[in-house]
């Protein structure tokens, strides 16, 4: 029999054990060259106006995509190479030579590697049609794309994934040559000894942690933390910080609870309670380090997503909040098709200057009349009543964190002329372009006001957001100088959607690939320390342990394993998701839960595939 063909066997008897590893692989690298064919795509160029800001988002998302792959591969290499370590004495101990043997793990590790590759090319293929409709449907077009192959991205693919598994197969001769013939047999009992739970390093773990939180929920504009490290090196602290108190927390915190669990007489002597805690106390150290890397990158995944689902959901709002009406320019008005339009105004106001000697502000004089015109054209309800020498300010972009509040004072011009604000407002019926900042009075004291008079046309459309054709035409008659202050809502949707749509679909795509390396870093860990609970669960069905409550201990093990990252991770997350919404002052909270529970239910899915492995594994000893 030869090396290549005992490769084969040695694959095809443990491809239950690979199943989830060669389908999270060959998922990355569909992924990774979805995005490589993208970079090439010409459809990008035909069907939308951001083909080199998409070219270039998938380019940067490809290199973090094959980063992480790198680090995944080589985590699971190493779960596999202690799990072959007793089979690889075994070869030994019967006389074939080392070099044998690793060229043996090196088959085996390239062949799989190679599947993978040739898989996830051929998947990622007729997937691209399916991916790249996806990308331009969140981006806001209405076209299918084409089933393309790029040379260029088979080629890049096959090469940068061929070196990287050529380099992850020679790391079978390590196990080779580092380990002596002994170790190799006792290396599935060579275990962590029971640790003492420190509380001394379990109340550094929850400090860390708190101070995290309490930072990144803190007012970004006037925190004092924020102040002193910089809004550049406080993300920095806040990160370091949890990381080690994430760490600490399974490292000693999880210690001291499963401790307290133990001791605790009335629930530990209760069915197999106490087996199942002291399994998962003895291996806590060896899991602590496993355990705080998949709650970080769950955190970071959930918090990534989330971020960017939460900018996709309220991009409409976003837009409506700042152009209240469908089109808006300066000048005169121009001829355009009537089908949809809803109201078509010309509004005459007044421009504004107020200069010191840093910068100046211009603000857009509005008269009472034609404010309460255009509140009852576009459905808002407020109607104002202004006195002689007062105003109400209309600012769209007002944060009480940074802007000034002039409610109550005297609002000064350049020409002498003052105003007593009484209100202030944050939305507008005027669109902040060309707009900006409005400032109300009463139509005596617009007529008497001097300054600058303007003429704005103001044009409202049923479904205004399909309305590009009818932007196209009335931009193409605009002057140059008109076409810089022209504000278009569907225009301006379209845009901010192709930005958001392009980052949700990276996002979405790489969460999915985190979610699968995260996934199947755990079984692994959990089918080995399975394997080497085979005889102890063996004793337990022959003193009379029935297979329910086996099925019972191995599902309440491995959800602890499971849950613990998970819901870690879901707090770190949303304490930096309450950050990000504090600082876009957006609300996020139904995107932010939908993406939570999505993320939840396919981690659950790998939990089920993990539990069903452990007992089949468990029951084989029995």
């Amino acid at each position: 029999m030869t090396l290549f063909s005992l490769a084969r066997k040695n694959i095809q008897r443990n491809l239950s054990n690979y199943f989830l590893y060669i389908a999270s692989m060959v998922f990355s690298i569909v992924i990774y060259f979805t995005f490589v064919t993208l970079k090439y795509s010409d459809d990008l160029a035909s069907s939308t106006g951001m083909s080199q800001q998409i070219k270039g988002l998938m380019s940067a998302s490809s290199i973090v995509l094959l980063f992480f792959i790198v680090i995944f591969i080589a985590y699971s290499n190493s779960f596999f190479m202690k799990k072959r370590k007793k089979e690889v004495a075994l070869y030994s101990l019967l006389g074939v030579r080392q070099q044998k043997i690793g060229l043996m793990l090196f088959f085996e590790n390239l062949v799989i590697g190679l599947v993978s590759l040739v898989l996830g090319i051929i998947i990622g293929f007729f997937m691209s049609k399916v991916l790249l409709t996806i990308l331009v449907r969140l981006m806001g077009y209405q076209v299918v794309a084409n089933l393309t192959f790029t040379p260029e991205a088979v080629l890049q693919t096959a090469g940068i994934f061929f070196v990287l598994f050529l380099f992850t197969s020679l790391q079978g001769y390590r196990v080779i040559y580092q380990f002596k013939l002994i170790d190799l047999f006792h290396a599935e009992k060579q275990g962590e000894k029971i640790p003492r739970a420190s509380l001394l390093a379990a109340i550094l773990g929850t400090v860390l942690i708190a101070f995290g939180y309490y930072t990144a929920s803190s007012d970004i504009f006037t925190s004092p933390i924020w102040k002193v490290f910089s809004i550049l090196g406080t993300p920095l602290l806040v990160i370091g910080v949890t990381i080690a108190g994430t760490y600490l927390l399974f490292h000693s915190v999880s210690v001291f609870v499963l401790t307290a669990l133990k001791k605790a007489t009335s629930w530990s002597w209760r069915g197999l309670n106490l087996i199942g805690v002291s399994q998962l106390l003895y291996r806590i150290r060896a899991n602590a380090k496993s355990l705080s890397i998949i709650a970080i990158l769950s955190a970071t995944t959930i918090t990534a997503g989330g971020g960017v689902f939460g900018m996709y959901y309220n991009t409409e709002a976003s837009v409506r909040h700042a152009l209240p009406n469908t089109f808006m320019w300066k000048g005169e008005a121009v001829e355009f098709d009537q089908q949809n339009v809803l109201y078509n105004e010309s509004i005459h106001a007044k421009n504004l200057r107020v200069d010191n000697e840093f910068a100046f502000f211009e603000y857009t004089l509005l008269k009472e009349s034609d404010y309460n015109h255009l509140a009852s054209l576009q459905g808002q309800e407020r109607e104002l009543h202004i006195a002689d020498g007062s105003a109400v300010l209309l600012d769209v972009n007002y944060d009480e964190r940074f802007s000034h509040d002039f409610t109550g004072e005297n609002f000064k011009l350049q020409s002498g002329e003052s105003f007593h604000i009484d209100k202030m407002y944050t939305d507008s019926v005027l669109n902040f372009m060309p707009a900006g900042t409005v400032l109300v009075v009463n139509d005596h004291v617009f007529d008497t006001t001097n300054a600058e008079g303007i003429t704005m046309q103001v044009v409202g459309m049923d479904n205004d957001l399909k309305q590009q054709s009818v932007s196209k035409e009335i931009f193409g008659q605009l002057s140059t100088e008109q076409q810089e202050w022209f504000s278009s809502v569907p225009q301006s949707y379209e845009d901010s959607l192709g930005t958001v749509g392009s980052l949700l679909f990276v996002g979405s795509f790489l969460g999915l690939v985190f979610l699968a390396a995260t996934g199947s870093i755990i079984y692994f860990k959990v089918l080995t320390e399975a394997e080497e609970d085979q005889a102890k669960y063996a004793v337990l069905n022959k003193i009379g342990v029935n297979s329910r409550q086996i099925l019972k201990t191995v599902a309440g093990q491995v959800a602890v394993i499971f849950s613990a990252p998970l819901i870690v991770g879901i707090v770190h997350s949303a304490f930096a998701l309450l950050a990000f919404s504090q600082l876009f002052n957006m609300d996020i909270t139904k995107p932010v839960l939908v993406w939570m529970i999505a993320y939840s239910v396919i981690y659950g899915l790998y939990y089920l595939f993990t539990v069903r492995a452990f007992y089949k594994i468990v029951r084989q000893g029995n």
